[in-house]
């Protein structure tokens, strides 16, 4: 029961996932990894992205975690159904692309975006057919943002960049609704918004992740009731010293003010 949650990402994306899981479990201790050595997953082989997640959750083991969190959604699509076969005896829940959240809500023009693995897989693909039906639904695979992101607020200008000829490609339809379905997107959130000629709601799935969680580990009767020293631990594959400070330092922001970290947020060598 006092063992920590293991939160896994490609690299800082997943911090903005762990900011809402500490807010909601306020008991528990958390071990987060990020793989920034190997960052980004978006565009590679599905084998690999197996493998580079299987090796975190060993690394995540070693601080015998009682349950583990997928805060990445190419990991998620790509490797969560082989973990679950592998790790029978490990709660494992994974973030996935907010979509129904977005269509429960009312949404009707809705833009995903996401990395082109997330969007191939047939998961995805399922829940885009099923929902398409009366509504308006475009995809938008979003090479090489993750990676731009993941090098800190130094560049920030190529993210705007990138998000205006990507956004550009769209119909110009104004959404109403934003389906993030990256980790790192929150962090350009502001500047995503800056992009599209409407004030679309964003949608990342956070909230509904961690009640997922809660519920599960509850059933195990896993989850603390109490904890007067909380402890919160990052871990990096980076062989950059500071990558962990920038985590602590992203976590340690409003995930409400991405603006924060466009302008003068944590800076990060590359390390892609």
């Amino acid at each position: 029961m006092d063992s920590p949650i293991g939160v896994f990402d490609s690299g800082v994306g997943g911090i903005s996932t762990l900011k809402v899981l500490a807010s909601m479990l306020p008991h528990e201790d958390f071990v987060f990894f990020g793989d920034s050595g190997n960052a980004p997953y978006g565009e590679k082989r599905r084998e690999e992205v197996q493998r580079l997640t299987n090796d975190a959750v060993q690394k995540l083991l070693m601080h015998h975690i009682k349950g583990m969190v997928i805060a990445c959604n190419t990991a998620t699509s790509a490797a969560k159904p082989m973990l679950l076969e592998r790790y029978p005896d490990l709660t494992i829940v994974g973030i996935e692309p907010a979509l129904k959240e977005a269509v429960d809500n009312g949404a009707q023009n809705i833009l995903v975006m996401a990395t082109p693995l997330t969007l191939a897989m047939p998961k995805f693909q399922r829940q885009l057919h099923l929902f398409s039906g009366e509504r308006h639904i475009e995809t938008l695979p979003c090479s090489g943002l993750a990676g731009l992101i993941e090098c800190g607020a130094q560049r920030l200008d190529d993210v705007k960049d990138l998000l205006r000829r990507l956004l550009s490609t769209t119909s110009g339809r104004r959404f109403d609704a934003v389906v993030l379905g990256c980790t790192h997107y929150p962090f350009v959130k502001d500047q995503i918004a800056e992009c599209l000629p409407s004030n679309p709601s964003f949608y990342t799935g956070y909230e509904g992740l961690t009640r997922h969680l809660t519920h599960l580990l509850g059933e195990r009767q896993l989850l603390r009731s109490t904890n007067a020293c909380r402890s919160i631990e990052f871990l990096s594959s980076s062989v950059n010293p500071h990558e962990t400070d920038l985590y602590r330092q992203l976590f340690a922001s409003s995930i409400e003010s991405t603006t924060e970290f466009g302008r003068s947020g944590p800076k990060s060598e590359s390390m892609l």
